[in-house]
């Protein structure tokens, strides 16, 4: 395994995949037009692999494979597929420390939070694999003289494409549930941070028929031609809002189903009769700044009561002050960098304009002095408080480390501003009493809810957004389901007797 970078310079404490090409077939191809891109650690500003691009002629190829693959791993009995996937699973648990360092490497989090990930992976794959027997259909009376029933059966070849702030968990974890369900699954990874998906095929290709699973890494061009593809049965995709509708215009041409789950601007609504310690701490948890706030469930818009609003600041400040940016393969780090420039210099856009427009910085809002960090993309953990829904920090999903507090007193007047903007896909709701938050748990517009908790989730517990946050629900039975269409089946045993 080669574990020299591409200048030949000193081993990097990471693992890179033998193999930087495209995975189809069972095999390594490259790519048919021949090209190849420079794929750059975030946290250092170094180059760590060239790796092979797709384009809309490896599509063709590569989705043939895959409906030669689906044939094969159609046909495997329920269990035995089971078993299969509950292998991938131990392998997954076996090779988490490695590909939690590639990740840290190639996307930017923190490794010892990248860890995690493929704990998460693994434990996705164990959880469908105990599902595969709920693949069932019903019976219908028809009286005695038919027999009506259903049956589900997997699709076909889907794609999944998958995003760069978790690419071992997305690119593993978003495979278990098609899997399951007897479909072929091609995986279009991040365009930032594809290392850990080739890895991925190194260490599972194998486990499958030849064709199962696949590994197209490239950029919009073969997520485009994925999509767009008559052989591909459903597309799902993590991501932002504007590819997700770019996704679903796409698969509507062929009445494609799609999954979709995108993007948040999430609130956490404080009631006064809460600690504000507790209150503080959940609010720094949801934010996520250990991956610097690039997860669509962070919860970067507080709506906090003013009853408590002042000591809950001061707890916030406090609690912020434990992310402090550094090298993401440091284990002892708590915050890493942003994905790259772009995205870096997108973030400080809005941290400058909330500042003009009289948000009160709590926190942060620069970029860290430590000279070891000058090559990177790194920004301070933010805070602004005062801040009013006109102001962009407070409408627009950032997918950065900048967290949004706002005061309030009307409860109606919070849950109308709470629930005016277009997305909907987590909330989170602090009180000591719970029938208030049932209540207005039930009159958020969100996928997902966490009262006196935030940022979990819970495999079996569907997760996923409204409004355009999202289409259908993951983690849980009905996202095998969906990657299924039911047939029904008549048989008139009147005629078979007649006809004897």
């Amino acid at each position: 395994m080669m574990n020299l970078n591409e200048s030949g310079g000193h081993p990097p404490p990471w693992i890179l995949p033998e193999h930087r090409d495209l995975y189809y077939g069972g095999g390594w191809h490259a790519p048919l037009a021949g090209g190849y891109e420079t794929i750059f650690n975030p946290g250092s500003g170094e180059p760590l692999a060239r790796v092979g691009i797709a384009t809309a002629a490896d599509a063709e190829p590569a989705v043939s494979a895959a409906k030669t693959g689906f044939r094969q791993w159609r046909d495997t009995p329920p269990l035995e597929r089971a078993a299969i996937m509950r292998a991938i699973a131990a392998e997954l648990r076996r090779h988490a420390g490695e590909l939690a360092m590639l990740d840290a490497a190639d996307c930017g989090n923190p490794v010892r939070e990248m860890g995690r990930d493929g704990l998460g992976a693994a434990a996705l794959f164990e959880f469908f694999a105990g599902l595969v027997t709920e693949l069932k259909g019903a019976s219908i009376p028809m009286g005695p003289d038919a027999v009506n029933f259903s049956v589900r059966q997997p699709l076909g070849v889907v794609a999944r494409i998958v995003a760069f702030n978790h690419p071992l968990l997305f690119a593993a974890g978003k495979t278990a549930a098609p899997l399951a369900a007897g479909n072929a699954v091609i995986i279009k990874p991040p365009r930032q941070a594809p290392l850990s998906a080739l890895r991925l095929a190194e260490i599972i290709g194998g486990m499958l028929p030849p064709g199962v699973f696949s590994v197209l890494p490239g950029d919009i061009e073969i997520g485009n031609a994925l999509t767009a593809h008559k052989d591909i049965a459903m597309v799902g995709l993590v991501g932002s809002v504007p590819t997700g509708r770019n996704v679903m215009a796409a698969g509507a041409a062929r009445l494609k189903p799609v999954l979709l789950e995108l993007g948040g601007k999430n609130a956490l609504i404080a009631y006064g009769d809460t600690d504000p310690a507790m209150v503080a701490r959940g609010i720094v948890d949801g934010m996520n700044f250990t991956w610097c706030g690039q997860s669509c469930g962070s919860t970067s818009r507080a709506f906090v009561h003013r009853d408590i609003y002042d000591e809950v600041l001061r707890h916030v400040e406090r609690f912020t002050a434990a992310f402090v940016p550094g090298l993401p393969t440091d284990p002892a780090t708590t915050m890493g960098a942003i994905i790259s420039d772009v995205q870096h210099k997108r973030i400080l856009s809005y941290i400058d304009e909330a500042r003009q427009q009289g948000a009160r910085l709590i926190c942060g809002g620069g970029v860290p002095g430590d000279p070891l960090l000058r090559n990177g993309f790194y920004i301070e953990p933010t805070v602004f408080a005062d801040v009013t829904p006109a102001m962009r920090i407070a409408r627009e999903e950032i997918f950065g480390p900048v967290l949004a507090v706002l005061p309030w007193q009307d409860e109606q007047d919070m849950l109308r501003q709470v629930n005016e903007l277009d997305y909907g896909l987590t909330c989170a709701i602090w009180s000591n009493d719970l029938e208030k938050a049932h209540r207005a748990a039930q009159r958020v517009d969100a996928g997902f809810i966490w009262i006196n908790d935030v940022g979990k989730h819970f495999i079996g517990a569907p997760f996923g957004g409204v409004k355009q946050s999202g289409i259908g629900r993951e983690e849980c039975l009905g996202e095998m389901l969906s990657f299924t269409s039911e047939k029904n089946i008549h048989i008139s045993l009147r005629r078979v007797a007649a006809e004897e």
